[in-house]
C-alpha cells in the first residue's frame, strides 16, 4: 500500500532540578530501561 511502518520510538529524559533536560535516553527496551537509566546515573 505503499506506507512505511517505523515502529514505535521510547524516549526518556533526565530533568534537572532547574528544568533543563539534561540527558534523553533512547537506545533502550521496557526490559532494561531502569538499568540504563541507574548506570548513567552512577
Amino acid at each position: 500500500m505503499g506506507k512505511i511502518y517505523d515502529g514505535i520510538h521510547r524516549l526518556s529524559f533526565l530533568i534537572s532540578e532547574d528544568g533543563k533536560v539534561e540527558h534523553v535516553f533512547d537506545k533502550f527496551k521496557t526490559k532494561n530501561h531502569h538499568e540504563v537509566i541507574l548506570e548513567h546515573l552512577n
